[in-house]
């Protein structure tokens, strides 16, 4: 195995690991994540993926789409800490301001359970699940263009 495919699988661990924390968070802690949580799971797991392919077909420059997917992936996140801080708005179907007594309570249609994408379930060191989520997006893009520039 050479050092570039060495170096894009670990950035694909990395987005591995991410998903594993998820996980272990919604189905270990009950943490059921929001929409937002969800969109930034998926550029992680196009990243698995795209370790995957470089394992068996070496292309610099499916790395750097890694590192292109991956840096979506950060800029949701850095979108959902923002939405928490409220710093600005969220989508108005997971955010208290675009509920309406209507949308949860009048519809017995089927069970509501909406998780709110405002609302900071869990921080370390005054920073979000989201927040973090992007810190180490931003890391694993610095490490997919490592991959990029060693091939």
């Amino acid at each position: 195995m050479t050092k570039f495919q060495k170096t894009a699988l670990l950035a694909a661990a990395g987005s591995a690991s991410l998903i594993i924390g998820a996980l272990v968070f919604q189905y270990g802690f009950g943490m059921a994540p929001c929409k937002m949580c969800i969109w930034q799971r998926w550029p992680h797991v196009i990243a698995i993926g795209l370790g995957v392919v470089i394992y068996f077909v070496p292309n610099r420059f499916v790395a750097l789409l890694g590192g292109l997917v991956v840096a979506v992936g950060a800029s949701i996140g850095v979108y959902h800490a923002g939405v928490e801080q409220k710093w600005w708005q969220g989508p108005t179907d997971c955010t208290g301001t675009g509920l309406t007594i209507s949308d949860n309570l009048l519809d017995m249609s089927a069970p509501v359970n909406i998780v709110m994408c405002d609302v900071i379930p869990w921080a370390m060191f005054g920073i979000s699940m989201a927040g973090w989520n992007a810190i180490i997006s931003f890391g694993l893009v610095y490490v997919w263009v490592k991959a990029f520039r060693t091939a």
